[in-house]
This record gives structure tokens, sequence and C-alpha cells, in this order.
């Protein structure tokens, strides 16, 4: 048998192959601008097939690997051209090309435009988006490894960033609506690993010279740049201001990628992000411009592959504040969402001073000293909604108010005046003191209307110090079933806050106050338990410009604070939420409707079991209550309800009569 020559046949294999690869190329160059155009005509049917055209005027191929286009367009049907470009060049890498990859080498493109508008269909690129149902074929095929499917993304859109890159006076132009916009982009430069940007922004009378400078280096996935002015002041972001109603501006953002690497089965990517006079405005977080000085994000990502991640390693710090956050989205067993901060000890002072300036104007002034540190801990299992977790814990190290600021929490040991706050207007001035004839000590206040009030808005007032964790976790689970903000966990402390200290407004800004000024008055123990609830009783709104239970008995029953009874008492403490709504619980008999008394007995039933109350309390009580003051006058009575009512107050001054005869 004759012996195989193994050196041979891989010579020969081998000289085969390479025939082949120089038939291949050859055939290649022979045939490239007839494969190139064939390529520009399958682009065009896919484009034509979402009822827009793509056109080129000339393409070929430069040198080895380049390309080049001329007067390349995309025009929707019946639709302003969304891209217009004179020229473009460009290289590829050819073996990542032979690997079914697309990776840029350089980019030169000059004189062009992309136009955006919007009328009252819709914008101009509508038609070229996938539909809903293109988007969900293809989350059922997609991968469900977060880690293999980030890092796929990232790379196929770093390759297309080109290593050596030149772009000159091209533009985004927006027209939403009428609302115009304009960015172009002068000059472009990408070379060597360094980016030099110059962007000229103009919005109405508005033009501003923005600029990007730093490091770029697409292939190695790291980035240090750096975004400013190129003019003096702060840069104003467009746009938002009219569209969203939010004014923001800063003065520069850093932003750097430091590590991009797949490592066991996880993709880590590190680096950082900060900025520098920092500005927004948007009436649902404040009044006034809300402005931060210097933020800064140290980030730690990981992507694994059931999961997302904000590692504990990263730091958030604004200011002098500076907390370790913590993020997870897991979809192992069960889909989960996990939050987690940390505030290790600070000085309290370095807090108050460090707090966004007009984000919390009620502290500006204040000064403390001593420490504190916090911890939040927060874990929802969408498949066991009920098993929510939420621990906050706030530690105080000799923490003690100095000063306070705008808030005075020590009026509340005093007489004062107080004025209620109506769609940005002071109501009339309201003496919470002895020299108001309405005012009522909590002494002189029924005991069941004290106890109906607590039972209905706060059962632990007199054991927490503000707050209830349980009420806020079922607060959050309530929240998260209903899809929207239906429950708000608040409590007495909270609301005599809210009433006394704070305005209406449904901000962002008033809600984090309440919440920082509640803390210090309970946990600084600034005014008694008893104190706190009789300044409650006698501020807060129980009707239309009804202020304080001493208005509110009269207003509804012509009667003293003192002398309700157990009805009356539940059916005041039931219309706490919406006191101007109270009419719409009375019929046009002037009686309470059913849903009405099955609340109100449900309230009496609780107090009864809590031995709040006993049985021979609710003995005449039927839960049905009859309105003899002024308010019924806001009641949809019918005729014989009035002429009832006008029988009522009759039999009630002869009564009166009698009794001072005898």
């Amino acid at each position: 048998m004759r012996k195989l020559n193994y050196k041979k046949i891989a010579k020969r294999t081998g000289i085969t192959l390479a025939i082949f690869l120089v038939l291949g190329i050859i055939g290649f160059f022979a045939f490239r601008n007839t494969i190139l155009e064939q390529v520009i005509a399958k682009v065009q049917l896919k484009v034509a097939e979402r009822n827009a055209s793509f056109n080129v005027q000339a393409a070929s191929f430069s040198g080895l690997s380049g390309i080049e286009m001329k007067g390349v367009s995309l025009v929707p049907n019946g639709q302003d051209t969304l891209v217009n470009v004179k020229e473009v060049s460009t290289s590829i890498n050819l073996s990542h090309v032979l690997v079914g990859d697309v990776q840029l080498g350089t980019l030169h493109m000059s004189d062009g435009y992309v136009s955006l508008v919007r009328d009252t269909l819709g914008w101009n690129f509508r038609s070229l988006l996938k539909s809903k149902k293109d988007t969900a074929d293809e989350d059922d095929t997609a991968e469900t490894n977060y880690a293999d499917r980030a890092y796929n993304i990232m790379n196929k859109v770093l390759n297309l960033i080109p290593t050596d890159m030149a772009l000159q006076n091209l533009e985004l132009r927006v027209d939403d609506k009428g609302h115009k916009l304009n960015l172009k982009l002068d000059d472009t430069r990408l070379a060597d690993n360094k980016l030099e940007t110059l962007l000229r922004v103009s919005e109405d009378t508005i033009v501003q010279h923005w600029k990007v400078s730093g490091m770029a280096d697409p292939r190695g996935h790291q980035c240090d740049l750096k975004f400013f002015n190129a003019d003096t002041g702060r840069i104003v972001v467009p746009y938002i201001a009219k569209r969203f109603h939010i004014k923001s501006g800063f003065d520069a953002i850093n932003l750097k990628v430091e590590n991009m690497d797949m490592q066991g089965g996880e993709l880590h990517v590190d680096g950082y992000a900060s900025i520098q006079n920092f500005m927004v405005n948007n009436r649902r977080i404040a009044s006034k411009d809300v402005v931060i000085n210097n933020a800064r994000f140290d980030y730690h990502v990981l992507f694994g592959g059931d999961f997302i991640a904000l590692d504990s390693t990263s730091t958030v710090q604004l200011n002098k504040i500076k907390f370790r956050p913590f993020a997870r989205y897991s979809v192992a067993a069960d889909t989960i969402y996990q939050v987690k901060a940390n505030i290790p000890k600070m000085p309290a002072q370095d807090f108050i001073t460090s707090l966004p300036t007009g984000l919390f104007t009620n502290f500006e002034g204040m000064e403390a000293k001593g420490d504190f540190s916090y911890r939040l801990d927060f874990l929802f299992n969408k498949n066991k909604p009920n098993a929510l977790v939420f621990d906050s814990t706030l530690k105080r190290d000799g923490l003690e108010i100095l000063k306070y600021g705008e808030a005075n929490l020590a009026k509340l040991n005093t007489a004062f005046t107080y004025r209620a706050i109506e769609d940005g207007r002071a109501q009339r001035a309201i003496v919470v003191g002895p020299s108001n004839p309405n005012y009522t000590p909590i002494s002189q206040v029924s005991p069941y209307l004290r106890q109906a009030v607590l039972t209905s808005e706060d059962p632990s007032f007199f054991r927490h110090r503000g707050f209830i964790t349980e009420a806020f976790r079922q607060s959050i689970i309530k929240n998260i079933k209903t899809k929207k903000f239906s429950r708000g966990g608040s409590t007495i402390s909270m609301q005599l806050v809210k009433n006394v200290f704070l305005n209406r407004e449904k901000t962002l800004s008033r809600k984090l106050e309440e919440i920082l000024l509640v803390y210090i008055l309970e946990n600084n123990r600034i005014a008694s338990k008893e104190r706190m609830l009789e300044v409650y009783f006698n501020v807060i709104e129980w009707g239309p410009d009804v202020y304080g239970i001493g208005e509110a008995a009269r207003y509804y029953f012509d009667k003293a604070p003192a002398e309700l009874t157990l009805d009356e008492s539940v059916y005041l403490a039931s219309i706490i939420p919406s006191p101007k709504k109270f009419m719409y619980k009375f019929d046009s008999n002037g009686d309470l409707k059913g849903y009405a008394i099955r609340h109100d007995n449900y309230i009496k039933n609780i107090m009864l079991r809590r031995g709040l109350i006993t049985a021979e309390d609710t003995i005449a009580q039927s839960g049905n209550v009859v309105i003899l003051g002024r308010a019924r006058g806001r009641l949809p009575l019918s005729k014989e309800a009035i002429f009832a009512n006008d029988s009522i107050k009759a039999d009630e001054f002869f009564e009166t009569l009698s009794k001072l005869a005898y």
C-alpha cells in the first residue's frame, strides 16, 4: 500500500485555496461596483416597503476598501426630505466584513442635513419606524441573555464610529408644529483618538456655540469627553422648554468610559459622569430654579445572563453629600426589582448646605450640629407584590438643630397666625390661640371626635416618630398594583407640617421638605404630641372656607366641639380627605347616602374592637347625621327636605324656650 504524502497534500490544498482567494479578490475588484449597485438597490426596495425613497446619485469604490457616494437622500412619501447629504466617503475593515461584521475605518461627510418635521399627523419619519407587531415578533425571538445582548449592541454601535472622521457643514433641523430648532455641526474631527466638535445651536432668537472635546477610542471602548459652552455662561438646553415646559442648563458635562469588558459571562461597564452648575425649572419640581453646583456619578454597571445591576461600589456625590447606590433588575426565577442606598456618617451641617438651592427653601439658613447616617432597602417581587420590602433607617449622633430656617417649627408652641394657601393665594388670617373665639383646646374636643380622627387618619400617632414604615410599604404596594399614585400613607404629623409650614403645591420640592421637616419636628421633640394634635384640629380645613374644629362644629351641627355625638364625630373625620366635597355624601332628603353610612359604621366597628368606645356609646347612633348649621344650604335638598329642616329648627327653638321657662 502506497504511503500518503501529507506534506504534498497540504501544500496542494494551500495552493488551491490561495488560487481561489486570489480569484475571489480579482472577481471582487472586477465586479465590486456592480455589487455595490445591487446592495443600494436592495436598500431601496427595503425603504420602498416603508413608503419612502432612498436615492444615491453616484456611488463607487475607491482604493482598496473605500466607498464614495454623492447625492444621498431619503424622502418619506408625501413628506419633507428626511436626509440629504452632498458627499460621503468611508472605508471599511475588510477582515471584519468577512466574518459578517461592519467596522468603519474612516468617514468624511460634508454639506448635508437631517430634517425632522412634525405636523398634525406625526413626524415625517413615522413610516420608517417598525410597527408594534414587528417589534413584538423580534422580541419573541430575541436573545434573553442580557450580557450578550448588551455586548453585541455596544460593539455594533462602536464599530460604526470611525477612528478617522471629518464632518463639515452638517445640520439637524427640527420643526415641531412650528417650533423650530437648528443644530449646525460646523466642524468635527476625530484623529489619533482625539475628538474636537463645534456646534452652533439656534432656537428662536437664542444662539449658542457648544463644544465637545477630549479622548475618544471606539476600538478600545474608552472615552473621556467634555461638553461645554464655547461662549460665556451656562448652556441652555433647547427644545424641552417649549415641548415639555422644562427649563434646564449647565456649565459643563464630563463623560468618561474607562472599561467595557466581558468577563466570565458578565459585561462590566465602568466610568463616571459629572455635571457643573446644573439648573432645572419645572412646576412639578419646584416653584423656583433648582440648582446643583456639582454632581458626580461613578458607575460600575453589570450585565449578566438574567440580570442588570448597578454595583454597590458605585458612588453618587451631590456637593458634599456622598452615598453608595445599588440597583438590580433580575429575571432569574421571578422578576425582582431591588434598590439600596447608603449614606455613611456625615456632618448634618454639610448635608444642609449641600441641598440643591431652590428645592429646599425652608431649610435655607438652618444650622445644625452632630452627625447622621442613613440606609434604604427596597425589594419588589413582581410575582409576590405583598412581600415588598421597604426599610428606611436614619441614625443620629449628637444631631441638634441650632437655628431654624424659614420654617420656624418652634412656633407650634405659641399662638400664631395661620393663613391657608389656595391656588397660590393666601386665605383669611386665623389666629391659632385663645384670642380666637373659635379656637378649641384639645381638652374641649369631643373624645369621640378625637378617637374617630385618629382611627381614620393615623391610629399610631402617639407611638410613631412622624412616619409609619408599614403605611409607606402598603402605599407603595397599592400604587404599583393600580399603576397610579392612589395612596400616600400620610400621617397627622405630615398633614400638620404641610398645612402650617408649606404651601399646597403638588411639587417634588414640597414633598421632600415635608419629609425632612417632619423628621426634625418629631425626632427633636420640638412640640408634644398633644400640642401637635391640638394645632392640627384648629388649622385643618373642614369645608369651604371652614378652618378649625370650632368653626366646623358650628358650620355642620350648630354646636360646640365638646357636644359632638359619636355619629357626628365619625362623619367629620370622614370628610377630612376631601372637605369641600362633603355635600356629595348626602341625598335630596338631607340624609347620608348608603355608602357613606357603611363607611362610618365601619370606622365605629374598628373603634369598638380597639376599645376606644363601648357598646353603650353606639346606642341610638344609626350612622346618619342631620346637618343643622350653615352647611345645610349647600346640600342638594328637595323642597320637602327644606321645609322639614324649618320644622326641626322650630322644634329646637320651642324646646329651648321651655327649658328656660322651667
